[in-house]
């Protein structure tokens, strides 16, 4: 793989932007001062790739709802019911996610690792940070794949015409005037500027929107509140399983609001299906021996090198590798465990003359729009780094 020396961004330009994560616990930087070299080719790959992906996680997620997989797939019970209902009304649009893809460079094929599809981390380096990365190397600023923040601004039009054609967003919002509140925890740089990130992108595409810490949100059977200010859309960057496990009331109030049309909630519920990690063996079982798709069961695969994982780990947490005889290549630990393992057959990411591994994340947004890469070890965690790329 080829990768381009750049001139990295300083920290008070970072900060100016609102990027203020841009350094890890070490004092490393989390944004790396080099570009990955991929050809139009490469380009065009992750984009059928991740497009043909969407549409068979939506043929697997219907099976999933015909035939009640929702245990099978670690989803809490208190969510079954809403996920039904954002999946049978269109009105519950999907704005955003990420696909987690090895290869793609390097002459290796592509395969799904993982889809992020609730709550997925990196819109703010994806959208903004790697084009400025450009920019101010003096690089052509659209030598990339990265459509992300005009495909979210389309995207947000869309939950009003529900449709591809977004020219009528102006008749129809003028006609209802509906707003936004968008939310995130209030302990996290991260979670507010990239909330706010989005909020900016809803403005811009012509929404009236605000902005409230999810603990200070108001609940109730007429709806979602601030101040006593009603709101039909509320955009949350909290993960389901999280609702569902800590706040099990709120779901079951969040249930009656969306089954009473009181408001619509983005992403919709019905994306914790494809947050699962289980999915990948509803996948494989629908479309086995598929080249996008590597082998996944619930049970160690026999004979092979394969990796476990919990349905809802995160930033690489309690993921085992384990060699085909059995042995322990590497594993690491953290908050869940009491998780639903699956185990997927192992793939080696492309690699850098260091020996660092390199993971493809591709953005979809109505369709694919958006690359970006993450930088670390066999097992990526909230210490890889986010690198760029640059079309040649």
């Amino acid at each position: 793989m080829k990768l381009e020396k750049i001139k990295p961004l300083d920290k008070e330009y970072l900060e100016s932007i609102g990027f203020t994560w841009h350094t890890d616990s070490d004092d490393s930087s989390y944004i790396a001062n080099e570009l990955v070299e991929i050809s139009e080719k490469e380009a065009n790959s992750y984009y059928e790739a991740t497009n043909e992906l969407y549409e068979m996680f939506i043929e697997a997620g219907q099976f999933v709802i015909d035939n009640e997989l929702f245990h099978e797939l670690n989803i809490p019970f208190n969510l079954v019911e809403i996920i039904k209902e954002s999946w049978e009304n269109d009105v519950h649009w999907h704005l955003y996610s990420r696909f987690d893809l090895a290869g793609g460079i390097d002459n290796k094929p592509i395969k799904l690792i993982e889809f992020n599809a609730d709550t997925p981390t990196s819109v703010f380096e994806t959208a903004i940070v790697q084009w400025a990365m450009l920019k101010q190397n003096n690089l052509k600023e659209e030598a990339q794949f990265n459509n992300l923040y005009d495909a979210l601004k389309d995207n947000f039009k869309r939950i009003i015409t529900l449709n591809s054609d977004i020219d009528k967003f102006e008749e129809y919002y003028s006609n209802l005037g509906w707003k936004i509140l968008f939310s995130s925890i209030s302990s996290s740089s991260e979670d507010i500027n990239t909330t706010k990130l989005l909020q900016h992108i809803a403005n811009e595409a012509g929404f009236n929107t605000d902005f409230e810490f999810i603990e200070n949100v108001q609940f109730s059977d007429d709806g979602i509140f601030k101040d006593d200010e009603l709101f039909e859309f509320w955009f949350k960057l909290i993960p389901w399983e999280d609702i569902a496990i800590q706040e099990s009331s709120l779901a079951l109030l969040l249930t009656e609001i969306v089954k009473e049309k009181k408001a619509i909630i983005f992403n919709p519920a019905y994306t914790l299906i494809f947050q699962s990690k289980a999915f990948m063996k509803i996948l494989w079982d629908l479309f086995p021996n598929h080249p996008l798709l590597l082998e996944t069961s619930f049970e160690p695969l026999k004979g092979k090198k394969y990796v476990e994982k919990k349905a809802f780990g995160r930033e690489g947490s309690n993921v085992k590798i384990v060699n085909s005889d059995g042995s322990i290549d590497l594993e690491t630990f953290g908050d869940y465990e009491g998780h639903k393992s699956i185990y997927q057959e192992y793939i080696e990411f492309p690699q850098d003359e260091n020996g660092e591994f390199y993971q493809a994340g591709v953005f979809y947004s109505y369709e694919a729009c958006a690359l970006g890469f993450r930088r670390g070890g066999k097992i990526l965690n909230n210490m890889s780094k986010f690198v760029g790329h640059i079309i040649k």
